[in-house]
């Protein structure tokens, strides 16, 4: 059988890992790779209004226990991650965490995935912060339609071949004064 898409083992059409020499989408092969600890954080903003944020931080959204179902949906969309994106590695997700920090008009959501694998979890743990949100926007959206979910960014990732990186302090969008970490 022959193949129409040349094959090159590094990198593919202008240096994009992610393209074959024709400019074809493929899915970089990490098969000889050793699997290494690596860690992903990112985060993601709720903006609300001030009655939601009351209804959020008294407990009494119609719809239940948001910090609960936000925190799980979270977790879920970490495993989840590569059935949703399509050049993503199906890799253990072996720890994940969401957290929330309530400001003034919003929620912080932190997400934490880590893994033993031989690719990241930067994507992961993008994709919790995201799910955590929509879960959220999706339990008080009927107390007020204009609810936002915004600056899904990563903040952090750890291990690999090219080992940690961080998001420079100055670049934290989303700050929250006088927040919660660990809101639950």
């Amino acid at each position: 059988m022959t193949s129409t898409t040349p094959k090159k083992p590094e990198g593919g059409a202008d240096g994009f890992t992610h393209l074959s020499g024709d400019g074809s989408a493929r899915m970089v092969d990490v098969t000889a790779k050793e699997p290494t600890i690596r860690s992903a954080t990112a985060e993601a903003t709720v903006l609300v209004a001030p009655e939601v944020l009351e209804a959020l931080t008294g407990g009494t959204v119609p719809k239940g226990d948001v910090w609960a179902v936000a925190r799980i949906a979270g977790i879920q969309g970490a495993k989840k991650c590569a059935e949703l994106l399509p050049l993503a590695h199906v890799i253990g997700v072996h720890g994940a965490t969401v957290d929330f920090e309530v400001g003034a008009d919003r929620i912080r959501i932190v997400a934490t995935t880590r893994t033993a694998d031989r690719t990241g979890v930067e994507m992961e743990a993008m994709t919790a912060a995201t799910v955590a949100g929509l879960a959220m926007v999706d339990m008080v959206k009927g107390l007020d339609r204009s609810v936002e979910l915004t600056g899904v960014r990563l903040l952090e990732k750890t291990g690999g071949r090219s080992g940690t990186w961080r998001r420079e302090a100055g670049e934290a969008a989303g700050g929250v004064a006088g927040g919660v970490a660990g809101r639950a």
